[in-house]
């Protein structure tokens, strides 16, 4: 296990509040029976999405498309005939900026928008240039000299590498305020395949959006310090590449069990002397939060806000720790001690600890 930290020397950054936005459509069922259908000469493989399914702790997850029902995604999807890449980026841009307007729009609805100095986005599901944060400038009254960073195709540990960008930028200009979004359309890139671990993407993933306001302001939560843990000889487990039929992932099954002995061997430079009362834990799937439960062994309660948004959600990539993390501020006590997590390619972990503020 390979350990990188960021110190807590200097002056404090605060994310102040996170706003969110989901396309209207709840697909989950629609997307379950497309998988079904692509499994269905394969009693056996059939079998085991089902049992998967009934574990999978997801009851809704959200999309661009306005259909699903029928199994084709309102016309995308065609069995026989699924898009190509341009296509699928064509939707992203058709849609992404959209959703990423609404979410701005809910965060900065009582803010001086000439005050936001700086702009992150971070994606791994789309691309294309000028990009949602030039159109965020004029759909959404910011600045023109906004300064703008686009952090891309880093999976669903982006958001943590977000903020720790957003940090270091209040941390060196005190007067700045940074707008940090995840925006991922997780749903354009289902894949035409029979192989299982592929398929179960119908079963995870969804589509959203969060954008947090990041200032020296004492209010919300504090970011304190980072640590990002490199599993060895895992790089295999989680791929994502640009391919002729979309983005190409990978998750293997052998993921959970790859972060349950990775975190429980890091955990003495994971977790230091003082409490966390708070967790906001990515969750990847039921099985990656109850590896982290296991390899950390927290109590079953420690972990109940991530499994409620992988319930009400799915996975949204880089989105969700936001998700748990936007949840976890609404009730958390002054003063209580947390620590934020999510893994992606590499394997890594990537962590935050941080304390809400007095």
């Amino acid at each position: 296990m390979q350990i990188a930290m960021q110190g807590s020397a200097g002056r404090d950054a605060f994310i102040n509040r996170i706003a969110t936005a989901l396309p209207p459509n709840d697909v989950h069922v629609g997307f379950l029976d497309f998988g079904r259908r692509m499994l269905k000469h394969d009693t056996r493989r059939l079998a085991v999405f089902n049992r998967m399914v009934e574990r999978s702790g997801i009851s809704h997850r959200y999309s661009i498309f306005a259909s699903q029902g029928d199994g084709d995604a309102a016309g995308f999807y065609r069995p026989g005939a699924f898009p190509g890449t341009g296509a699928r980026m064509r939707l992203f841009e058709q849609f992404a900026p959209d959703l990423a307007c609404e979410a701005v729009n809910r965060l900065l609805a009582d803010e001086d928008r000439g005050r936001i100095t700086h702009l992150i986005v971070t994606s791994c599901t789309g691309l294309f240039a000028p990009g949602i944060d030039l159109q965020l400038i004029g759909r959404c009254g910011l600045r023109p000299d906004i300064e703008r960073t686009f952090v891309g195709f880093m999976g669903c540990y982006a958001a943590i590498n977000a903020l720790k960008l957003a940090r270091h930028i209040v941390r060196s200009e005190p007067g700045a305020r940074v707008l940090a979004m995840n925006l991922e359309l997780c749903t354009l890139h289902l894949h035409e395949t029979a192989d299982l671990e592929e398929i179960l993407s119908f079963l995870l993933f969804g589509d959203g959006c969060a954008v947090a306001l990041i200032s020296a302001d004492a209010v919300g939560v504090r970011m304190d310090s980072f640590k990002a843990a490199l599993l060895p000889d895992t790089a295999e487990l989680i791929r994502w590449n640009i391919r002729e039929q979309g983005f190409d992932m990978v998750l293997s099954g052998a993921v959970p069990a790859a972060i349950r002995s990775g975190l429980a061997r890091a955990r003495s430079s994971f977790l230091d002397s003082l409490p966390v009362d708070l967790w906001a834990v990515h969750p990847g799937g039921r099985s990656v939060l109850d590896a982290v439960e296991e390899a950390l062994e927290l109590p079953s309660t420690a972990l109940a806000v991530s499994r409620e948004v992988l319930n009400d959600f799915g996975n949204m990539s880089s989105g969700t720790v936001m998700f748990v993390l936007d949840r976890l501020m609404r009730d958390a006590a002054p003063g209580a001690r947390g620590c934020a997590m999510a893994f992606g390619p590499g394997l890594v972990a990537e962590t935050m600890r941080f304390q809400m503020a007095a």
